[in-house]
């Protein structure tokens, strides 16, 4: 049982398990509201904020007797041995701890995008009924995407990129949400903008309440009255978002201007270039991509690589200086990731430099055979009938030795 009492800023000390802030959510200095405090950094920017902090006192710990200020010690901040200085248990017990991390972050990020399904739909509910929006509910899901954006961003990227067409409505939502955090940190913006645009993510498409599901759902082409209805939904979504005087600049912003294209063509008023704010710039591309990489009930899923080869082809669409950025922020395989491919065989992702829009292979192992192969290399692009990723797998449970990833550098761009 949470035993929770408030204290001034000032007054709060390492050890302390902080539970909450009084004041606007988006107004305090920190990603998660719920966190034991060991940093100094975290310490100094706590203090700087304005306002009453919440502590759990039962979660709390005692801070080091030498000084109430000194960092405190933690699992997490100990060094790991060096492989070629651990015994034959400890690399078993390494690698049974690797194991019991990735199970954990994958059962993590599921139950994680399990709960943000629930409440973006509640949220999307209550806004049909005519209710406000739940800010804190929905302020402390972006919270939770962020922490489990820290702890394993390819774990939640791949989760979101399982979910269902009968899902979409809601976790693209969520996608959407977990991408512009991503990108906004990944183009150093300040924490404010981040959650700002967090939160954008989450309310870009809330405009689509007022519109029928017989017509967001349907599997065929939609009329030119079905489609003139569908373009209404970013100056819907801006009316409702505007009944809440504390909802942030850049998440009506969003809302209202993610269909706008680089070239002007875009709706809802047709802005062009650098009229287009950077925030609603970053929702087109994260909108698009969440949306070419899913499930709906007219089409089945690209793979990442088609999708962002497709968008990078679109001529006048994007903003392409930051479309580039984002191929780089989302790292969906990074290098040293295991894969399964359809063909049944293990391949291992290279080092690919900038080529963001292609994942660079090396095949090395036949499940059908159960014996490795000669290694060789291929470009991924989910295109055609080429082969295609449909699963990952922990190092721990190889079948064999991993090649060295060393030994595969990316070959230099020459177009």
């Amino acid at each position: 049982m949470a035993a929770l009492k408030t204290v001034p800023s000032a007054d709060v000390r390492l050890g302390m398990f902080i539970h909450g802030f009084e004041g606007s959510w988006w107004e305090h200095p920190f990603w998660r509201t719920r966190f034991l405090l060991t940093d100094l950094q975290d310490l100094q920017k706590l203090r700087a904020f304005r306002g009453g902090v919440i502590i759990d006192v039962a979660r709390s710990q005692a801070a080091p007797a030498a000084s109430v200020d000194a960092p405190m010690e933690n699992d997490e901040a100990k060094p790991v041995p060096a492989a070629s200085s651990m015994t034959l248990g400890e690399t078993d017990a390494a690698a049974a701890r690797a194991k019991a991390s990735f199970s954990l972050e994958q059962a993590r990020a599921a139950a994680l995008v399990a709960g943000a399904f629930e409440t973006v739909r509640g949220t999307f509910d209550d806004v049909r009924l005519g209710r406000a929006i739940a800010r804190e509910k929905v302020a402390a899901l972006v919270d939770d995407i962020a922490g489990q954006l820290d702890r394993n961003a390819s774990a939640l990227f791949r989760v979101l990129q399982l979910k269902s067409k009968h899902q979409y409505t809601y976790l693209h939502s969520v996608a959407v949400c977990t991408l512009m955090v991503n990108l906004a940190r990944h183009l150093g913006m300040d924490e404010e903008d981040v959650r700002a645009l967090g939160l954008a993510g989450l309310l870009h498409d809330v405009g689509k309440v007022a519109i029928p599901d017989s017509v967001l759902d349907k599997p065929g082409r939609l009329s030119a009255e079905e489609f003139a209805l569908v373009r209404e939904h970013p100056e819907r979504g801006m009316s409702l978002l505007q009944e809440d005087p504390t909802m942030p600049a850049l998440a009506m912003e969003v809302c209202l201007h993610h269909h706008e294209r680089w070239d002007g063509t875009g709706y809802p008023h047709g802005l062009k270039e650098e009229n287009i704010s950077l925030p609603a710039r970053m929702g087109a591309i994260c909108d698009v991509y969440d949306a070419l990489t899913s499930h709906r009930s007219y089409k089945r899923a690209w793979l990442p690589a088609r999708a962002l080869d497709a968008m990078w082809g679109w001529e006048g669409h994007f903003d392409r200086e930051l479309l580039f950025q984002f191929m780089r922020s989302i790292n969906l395989y990074p290098p040293g990731l295991l894969v399964r491919l359809a063909s049944d065989r293990l391949a291992l992702v290279l080092h690919n430099g900038e080529r963001a829009t292609r994942t660079r292979l090396l095949v090395f192992y036949s499940f059908a055979d159960a014996a490795p192969t000669e290694p060789k290399t291929l470009i991924f692009t989910g295109e055609g009938k080429e082969d295609a990723v449909i699963g990952f797998l922990d190092p721990a449970d190889a079948p064999m030795a991993i090649p060295d990833l060393d030994l595969y550098p990316p070959h230099p761009v020459t177009n």
